[in-house]
Formats: C-alpha cells, sequence, structure tokens
C-alpha cells in the first residue's frame, strides 16, 4: 500500500491539456469539492506544458477583490506578450472568494479578445454551486466547464495501491491519503480540515445562512443517516429545530453544491411529483460518514449493519458524483413496503440498481415492481451474486447505465 500519489495524474488532466494546447478559445473552468485535487492538476498539467505560465490564490486571509484580478490578468498580459505567440496561461485558484469575479473576469476576457492576446486563463473553484452561479450570470459563451468529483475506487487504487475496504472506509480524499496509518489523526483531519472547512468557507462564508447551527446538524444528520429515506418532518423532530421543509431542502442544496451531502429525490416518472418526495439522503464521500462515526475500519469491518449502510453510501457517491457533468441523474424508488435502491435516467434509458452487502438478505420484489411499472432498460444487481461491488466501483457509472 502506497500513501503518495508519486505523480498521477487523474484523467482530466489529459482533458485540460489538450483544451490549453488548443488555440484560445475559452476560459477554463475548474471546478470541484475541497480536496478535489483542483490545484495540483491544474500545476501539473501547466508544467508538464513548459510553456510561460502565472499562479495565484484567492485563498489567502488579505482582502480580495475584482482589483486582485486584474492585476494578476494584467501581469499575465506581460508574461505572454514575451512570450510571442505561444502566450502564456494564467491561472486563478480559489475565484468563487472575489466578489464580481465573472464579471471582472468577462471583461478581461473580452479586452483579449478585441486586442487578440494569446493569453489563456484557467480559473479554479472549490464550490461548484458558487461558481456555476457565477458562469451563468456573466460568462455565457465565453467558458468551458471541467468538473472535478471525488476520486474514485479506480483512481484511488491507482495512486496509493487501496484496497477496497480500504475504500470503503477511507473515502476518496487523496489528500489525507498518508494519514490513514494514524486512524485518530485522519478522522481529525477530515473533520477539522475537510469538514469544518467546507461549511464555514464554502458554504456559510459564501451563501447566506439563516441558521448556521442547523445546517450543521443537517450535515451531521445526512452523514449518521446516508442511505436512508428521512422526510423532512423527521428530519426537524430529529434535529430539534422549528424550521420548516423548505429550508432543510435549501440547505441539503448548498451542502450539495459544496460536494458534502446531497438528497436524492424518489423516482417518480415525473418531475414535480419527484420533487415532492422524502429525500434519500446520500454522503458523496464515504470518509465523510467513517470520520464522524468514531469506528475504526476494522471496528466497522465486524459491524455488519453499519458496514452494509457503508457499502451502500459507497455505490450511491460513485452514482451522484458523476451526475454534476449532466450525464446522470441518481433517484431512489420506493412504494409501500417495495424499494429499489437506485434508479439511474442517462438519457432516455433507465437502470434500476439494488445494492447487496453484509445486511440481510431482501427479495427482490422492489425490483420486479419497478419493472413492472418503468419498464427500465437494465437492472443491475451489485454485490451477493450479481456484479463485484469491486468490478462496479472500478468503472465509471456510465459504462454501467449508459
Amino acid at each position: 500500500m502506497s500513501n503518495t500519489a508519486d505523480g498521477f495524474l487523474r484523467p482530466h488532466g489529459t482533458e485540460l491539456a489538450r483544451r490549453l494546447a488548443e488555440p484560445r478559445r475559452f476560459i477554463q473552468v475548474v471546478a470541484g469539492p475541497r480536496q478535489a485535487g483542483k490545484t495540483t492538476l491544474v500545476q501539473q498539467v501547466i508544467g508538464a506544458a513548459g510553456g510561460a505560465a502565472l499562479y495565484a490564490s484567492a485563498d489567502e486571509p488579505t482582502l480580495r477583490d475584482a482589483g486582485w484580478i486584474a492585476q494578476q490578468w494584467h501581469s499575465a498580459r506581460r508574461v505572454s506578450a514575451q512570450a510571442g505567440k505561444a502566450g502564456a496561461v494564467l491561472a486563478l485558484d480559489e475565484i468563487q472568494k472575489i466578489p464580481g469575479w465573472s464579471e471582472a473576469a468577462k471583461r478581461l476576457w473580452d479586452e483579449d479578445t478585441r486586442s487578440r492576446c494569446p493569453l489563456k486563463v484557467v480559473l479554479l473553484g472549490s464550490a461548484p454551486l458558487l461558481v456555476a452561479r457565477g458562469l451563468a450570470e456573466s460568462l455565457t459563451g465565453r467558458f468551458e466547464l471541467l468538473r472535478l468529483p471525488h476520486w474514485t475506487f479506480a483512481e484511488m487504487r491507482a495512486a496509493f495501491g487501496w484496497s477496497l475496504d480500504e475504500y470503503l472506509f477511507y473515502g476518496g480524499y487523496p489528500g489525507a491519503a498518508g494519514l490513514i496509518g494514524e486512524p485518530p489523526r485522519w478522522a481529525r483531519y477530515v473533520a477539522d480540515s475537510l469538514i469544518e472547512t467546507s461549511i464555514s468557507r464554502d458554504v456559510l462564508l459564501m451563501s447566506r445562512v439563516d441558521k448556521p447551527a442547523l445546517l450543521r446538524r443537517l450535515f451531521d444528520l445526512a452523514c449518521r443517516y446516508s442511505g436512508q429515506v428521512l422526510s423532512y418532518t423527521k428530519m426537524l423532530g430529529q434535529l430539534q429545530d422549528a424550521g420548516n421543509a423548505t429550508t432543510l431542502a435549501h440547505y441539503l442544496d448548498l451542502l450539495s453544491g459544496a460536494g458534502m451531502v446531497c438528497g436524492l429525490q424518489k423516482y417518480a416518472g415525473d418531475a414535480a411529483r419527484s420533487r415532492g418526495s422524502s429525500p434519500k439522503l446520500q454522503a458523496l464521500n464515504t470518509a465523510l460518514v467513517t470520520a464522524l462515526s468514531g469506528l475504526t475500519l476494522a471496528e466497522a469491518r465486524a459491524d455488519g449493519e453499519f458496514w452494509g449502510r457503508l457499502v451502500e453510501t459507497a455505490v450511491g457517491a460513485h452514482l451522484a458524483n458523476e451526475t454534476a457533468p449532466g450525464a446522470l441523474a441518481v433517484y431512489y424508488w420506493r412504494e409501500r413496503n417495495r424499494e429499489v435502491d437506485f434508479i439511474v435516467k442517462a438519457g432516455r434509458r433507465l437502470t434500476a440498481i439494488e445494492v447487496k452487502s453484509g445486511r440481510a438478505p431482501r427479495a427482490h420484489r422492489g425490483l420486479a415492481a419497478f419493472e413492472a411499472a418503468f419498464r427500465p432498460h437494465r437492472i443491475l444487481l451489485v454485490g451477493g451474486d450479481g456484479i463485484a461491488l469491486e468490478d462496479f466501483l472500478a468503472r465509471p457509472a456510465l459504462h454501467w447505465v449508459g
């Protein structure tokens, strides 16, 4: 087992390198949750290209404004002019922290377009929801988006030599990989440097949240109940707060936008009916569940119920993390006592997925009922006598449902 990635480059890096090798066309926007490796990937790509480049980050304690973007841009223009026809690359990290960043980028990019300046620009953001808002507001037609989700099992295995059990427990945070030999230290790092930083700096600092304590408790609840359907009424009872369903739904959206947890909707064949359903809570990285559990890998593996929920969470995260590019939509299905763990819609194709792990075996009445009602293109059983969990997680979700 290796604890260092040793220069491992995610497939997204190859795509970014291809785009930057083309003539200047669009601003390249790289967005994803914290610890998805955005900064490392961009620096790897720029370094391998060997051309002129300037990198700057807004993730510093000093106050930044749109004037800072202009300063960095003007410096990069000078570098680009010295580089001749090859131009240069400007990479600005944590761009969402600059008020009015998208308007400033639009103005400067349009100036370069008119003057035929060959400067290429990469913008990085660790709050995908906020980055998307800025793109929609000002940069329409001027950008390409490259989404970096959490690291997959295949990537963690290739970079660190992890086993399936290690991935299920420690999740897809490459920056924490070197700490798994000290489980208490690993858990503190995830709680303090990833969870707390994402909530305080990517959610609370960047969005209006009237009840921050409620949002934090909601995150904890979503991790404890990941893989379970919970009505908003029951959530409010658990959270002991006089809030309302609209507030909880909004907070789940914010947490989802930070790449932390989400609420999957019930598949109903009708978008309006799906939106009104009770959500199935889903952590987007299993490390968020285990770091808060107080369990070691051995203890978690010995707890059949906990391990079963972790397996289902890993499958759900594998699917949900591919919904961001718009290729997939992930739901659950339940009618009375019949249930299907995940329903995946890829274009017009429906795939029903049932997950089997260490939990007590269940009859496939849910799959049969769903098939009768909706005629899915494909039905998959993951685990048990179906597709091996390791094989399922080792391939992109689109391989199974596309």
